[in-house]
């Protein structure tokens, strides 16, 4: 269902393609579609683009009005696999152990290991000696979030193009409204919010009757998106090395298993969903739009959508918060490099076509298509209301987090803050509900630095580890045997290479 066709086409087909769609690399038609994207549709035969991408929404129809227009500016045709969210890393893994790879990769994490082993392989192509100097591509190298390039640069070469967004992105929301009924103040630490979450899952917020609410709920290792601002209140993100100067993964640290810890005790107290281990992405998103959840970890821009959701199930004045925790080591908060995602090309494009693909990307990195990402065209998508653009019914329909998933995009400092559900009013104050996550948060030093040792140490036990953490969460294990299981790896000739090779590359970032 989620494929819309298929991508393997014979040779043939492909250099007809890029025949047909051969002309307009030049660095003055590029100049052109940065004063002017929409200039280049009709200009020539829309450039057809096979990509694997992220399903984040519903699958989206490929004809309607929103990416009838995005087709016609960017002058594309597109033919994408979608792929749910929830699958999306196991399905990328198959796609590059499998070696038939669609024209673009589009991924939600660059330095995934599986990823950066086919890239070493030679799947990819090197786009170094393409950029250049950026000169033929302004808006990739003004309008992308600093050292965006240099964070994903693979032995000093660039493989993949930025997914440009918001370093403030994930909130741990609550339901200010149900802490308000249950006079329980706004949590500003950890134990605060653990009491909180504690009350709120053995009242009744909801009003029903039944003591059915649920904590903290989420999906993936323990709730997916909230997992490293969690991890970061008990310091996991700090820089921690070991007794040989190597710098210790993240999940690994002893701080991380002080959170894991911590996660256990929530869950014995029934404040941690107990089908959290179970519960795919789209089930947890459900259970906080329909008002069964008291706290969720995901992008701030959902909140006014989700807050309209809630309201429709009766649950009056629904008000969701994103908190400001601080934990033993620090704040609950994850800060993104304002671009994790990233958009790679086959090695078995042709090189004409890599140009062209290039342009389509510098493309969408204009303000005027970035803006349209968010909003749509107007009148259909959205409104103006107050000076503020209002998605309409139809806009949040088709304008989402999938739609935003094909271009690389401007950098925007609060473009996963605003909604474009909320009016102005609602939009400033959800800006200063955040504006000092950009000063107090942290980003993970794990998104960017590099192990060639770490790619063969993690592929043996990642698995082993996820299912560890759940383990010692539900209490099938001991912290003891957890914490075995991590000094084990730890202490692998392999992982303290990887951890010193960790080390040299992050004195490159100082």
């Amino acid at each position: 269902m989620m494929k819309q066709s298929n991508w393997r086409v014979s040779g043939m087909l492909a250099l007809a393609c890029v025949l047909a769609a051969a002309g307009g690399c030049s660095g003055g038609e590029t100049k052109q579609t940065q004063d002017n994207p929409a200039a280049a549709a009709g200009s020539s035969k829309p450039l057809s683009i096979q990509m694997f991408a992220g399903l984040y929404n519903d699958a989206p129809d490929m004809n309607n009005a929103y990416w009838a227009e995005w087709q016609k500016k960017t002058n594309s045709k597109l033919t994408v696999e979608w792929v749910p969210a929830g699958d999306l890393n196991t399905k990328l893994d198959l796609l590059l152990a499998s070696g038939d790879l669609p024209e673009v990769v589009a991924v939600p994490d660059f330095k995934r290991p599986t990823l950066i082993s086919a890239i070493k392989n030679g799947a990819f192509w090197d786009l170094t000696p393409f950029l250049g100097d950026f000169s033929k591509y302004p808006n990739l190298k003004n309008n992308t979030v600093k050292d965006a390039f240099k964070y994903r640069m693979v032995d000093g070469k660039i493989y993949s193009l930025p997914g440009s967004r918001s370093r403030v992105d994930i909130g741990i929301k609550m339901r200010k409204d149900w802490l308000d009924k249950l006079n329980i103040p706004e949590p500003a630490t950890l134990d605060e919010y653990e009491a909180a979450l504690r009350k709120i899952a053995d009242g009744d917020p909801d009003g029903n009757g039944k003591k059915d609410t649920l904590g903290l709920i989420g999906n993936g290792v323990i709730i997916n998106d909230g997992d490293t601002a969690f991890a970061a209140a008990f310091g996991a993100v700090e820089p921690t090395y070991n007794a040989e100067g190597g710098l210790i993964y993240t999940n690994l640290t002893p701080q991380y298993s002080d959170m894991v810890a911590w996660f256990r005790k929530l869950y014995e107290e029934g404040a941690l969903a107990k089908e959290f281990s179970v519960m795919k992405r789209t089930q947890a998103e459900e259970l906080f739009k329909t008002g069964r959840a008291a706290s969720y970890a995901r992008s701030i821009w959902w909140d006014k959508e989700w807050e309209n959701e809630i309201a429709k199930t009766g649950q009056p004045n629904p008000t969701i918060v994103n908190l400001t925790l601080k934990g033993p080591k620090g704040y609950a908060i994850d800060l993104a490099i304002g671009g994790g995602g990233g958009f790679l090309i086959s090695k078995k494009v042709p090189e004409a076509k890599v140009k062209q693909l290039l342009d389509y990307f510098e493309m969408t990195a204009s303000k005027e298509i970035s803006d349209f990402s968010y909003y749509g065209l107007p009148d259909v998508h959205y409104k103006v209301v107050d000076g503020q653009k209002v998605l309409t019914d139809q806009g949040i329909k088709e304008v989402n987090t999938t739609s935003k998933g094909v271009g690389v995009l401007a950098y925007e400092k609060w473009g996963k803050v605003i909604s474009a559900s909320g009016n102005k009013a609602y939009n400033d104050a959800k800006i200063k509900e955040v504006e000092k996550y950009d000063e107090i948060g942290l980003v993970d030093p794990f998104r960017y630095l590099i192990s060639d040792s770490w790619i063969n140490v993690w592929s043996k036990y990642e698995n082993e580890w996820r299912a560890n953490v759940t383990k010692a969460i539900v209490g099938q294990i001991s912290m003891d045997e957890y914490r075995s299981f991590v000094d084990k790896i730890n202490n692998l000739p392999e992982t303290k290479t990887a951890y010193k090779e960790f080390a040299e590359h992050y004195k490159t970032f100082k």
